[in-house]
């Protein structure tokens, strides 16, 4: 399994942790932000297809900054699956 760090832009949390093993997401843990709703979101995700929670969280807006941490979880997503694949 390869392990991810992400550091997302203009939302609350600090870090974004993550595992991707056939495309399936593990782990998934963020540092900072809403501890229940973001606790939740690793649980809803673990061993979900990565596209799948792309697809399901790319876009979505906390508070009118055009971004969120899912947004960031989805930005992040693409950016591991991309690295995975240049590999």
């Amino acid at each position: 399994m390869n392990t991810y760090t992400y550091t997302p832009k203009y939302v609350c949390s600090r870090e974004i942790r993550f595992g991707l093993e056939d495309g399936k997401i593990h782990d998934l843990s963020f540092v900072g932000g809403c501890d229940g709703n973001l606790r939740a979101i690793g649980k809803l995700l673990e061993g979900k297809e990565a596209e799948e929670a792309i697809r399901l969280l790319k876009g979505n807006d906390c508070h009118g900054r055009g971004t969120s941490c899912a947004d960031q979880l989805s930005l992040a997503l693409e950016a591991a699956l991309e690295e995975e694949q240049s590999a």
